[in-house]
């Protein structure tokens, strides 16, 4: 016999299944003048960011197939340095894209649960300009500017 809030949470699980479901025109942008973060901004947003995300794994798949074929003896000093220099910018981008895919679950679980769009700061909503720009950012832009400003202070003393 399962537990009544077992059976509500796998209904919520369900609905929001259903939800992601939300018919979304290829040429559809989020707009103003519509409710901010109405079903299909959510939407618009999670495929912005699901295929984002899809890019960057298919990208670090393809440099991990390329590092395990270039492995080879290079006779050369100066064309195996070379090589090395840039196996050591390839894994160094990577390893930025692999943080910047953890941002871009952190903000389709944010879409989940809710939050998406509004500033961890002032809980005032992120302007749609901005989160077309940067799906993943999590201040507006007035906070960012802020929280940059008080960085740049602390650096500087």
């Amino acid at each position: 016999m399962s537990h009544p809030d077992i059976q509500t949470n796998r209904e919520a699980v369900e609905d929001k299944r259903v939800k992601a479901e939300v018919f979304l025109p290829d040429d559809y942008r989020p707009v103003e003048d519509e409710p901010f973060m109405n079903e299909r901004q959510l939407e618009y947003f999670r495929r912005k960011l699901v295929d984002w995300r899809d890019d960057l794994l298919a990208g670090s798949r393809d440099t991990i197939e390329g590092l395990q074929d270039g492995t080879r003896a290079i006779p050369d000093v100066a064309d195996r340095a070379s090589e090395e220099t840039d196996r050591a910018l390839e894994l160094r981008t990577r390893d930025r894209q692999r943080k910047l895919v953890a941002k871009i679950d952190q903000a389709l679980r944010r879409i989940e649960e809710g939050e998406f769009g509004y500033c961890d700061v002032t809980g005032e909503p992120i302007s749609l300009k901005r989160l077309d720009a940067r799906p993943i950012a999590t201040m507006s832009l007035e906070a960012q500017e802020r929280h940059e400003r008080r960085e740049k202070v602390h650096r500087d003393d």
